[in-house]
């Protein structure tokens, strides 16, 4: 069995429940962005708190999987000046100049700051891979150049995060009707959208692929049953939030207890 096919897409939550966890893991994030960006109060002996690791929270699934809804989430308790959101779509002619992770770099996150990608170099792997806009030698060695990558931005301290929003073809193509049906959701609906959906057997190989091979110690692949979309939110909050404490602790940085501290 595969590993999407191992994914419990039954998963689901009540309003009453989401209504309870979402606002409680909202608060916790707050804390710790305030915590890692070195924004609490002094120590009691009077020295700057130390900033927190660089955190990256990336975002990959499938069309109309609820990425955008679940990085609101995410996001709307921060001040905007302490989180940066980044939403990616094809390179555009200048970036194709140079390799393909080139675009990706100023982008993130140093210390004590944290960085959101909306899609991201794994791109190369599945859309690129699949249409064939990279060659099979060039999306073939990205595999390990992404692991390098990535192994190499943790080893000067940065906590990645990675998400795949999985959701049934089934769930997919509703979704899709309803956007259609609203004029204000419409324009995230594109020919594109629907054409893939006619290769979903090899984006499915694809993304089987891609989680196997750039699941690794620094950048664990954390995969989001998303058919039900309170369910989605509340697993990204509260593991993004159980992340960054492991971090902070990891570092010997303080949690005030209120957030289970010592």
């Amino acid at each position: 069995m595969s590993l999407l096919d191992q994914v419990d897409l039954s998963r689901s939550l009540s309003k009453a429940e989401e209504a309870r966890r979402v606002p409680a893991a909202q608060q916790r994030l707050l804390a710790l962005r305030l915590i890692c960006g070195g924004r609490v109060a002094a120590s009691a002996g009077g020295t700057a708190p130390p900033l927190g690791p660089p955190v990256l929270v990336v975002f990959e699934g499938w069309d109309a999987a609820g990425k955008g809804g679940a990085i609101r989430r995410l996001v709307a308790p921060l001040d905007p000046r302490h989180v940066r959101v980044v939403s990616y779509g094809a390179p555009t002619p200048d970036e194709k100049r140079h390799h393909f992770m080139q675009r990706f770099w100023g982008q993130l996150p140093g210390w004590g700051g944290w960085a959101v990608f909306d899609r991201s170099w794994y791109g190369r792997v599945l859309v690129e891979r699949v249409e064939g806009f990279a060659t099979p030698k060039q999306w073939q060695r990205a595999f390990a150049e992404i692991v390098d990558f990535e192994t190499t931005v943790a080893a000067e301290g940065m906590e990645i995060i990675k998400f795949w929003l999985h959701i049934s073809p089934e769930e997919q193509a509703r979704r899709f009707e309803s956007r259609a049906a609203d004029p204000l959701r419409a324009w995230k609906l594109t020919d594109e959208d629907w054409r893939n959906r006619s290769r979903h057997d090899e984006y499915t190989a694809a993304v089987e692929e891609m989680l196997a091979r750039t699941d690794h110690e620094d950048g664990r692949w954390h995969v989001v049953a998303a058919d039900d979309k309170r369910h989605a939110r509340v697993d990204v909050l509260e593991t993004v939030a159980s992340r960054v404490e492991a971090a902070l602790r990891k570092r010997e940085i303080p949690i005030p207890a209120a957030l289970g501290g010592n």
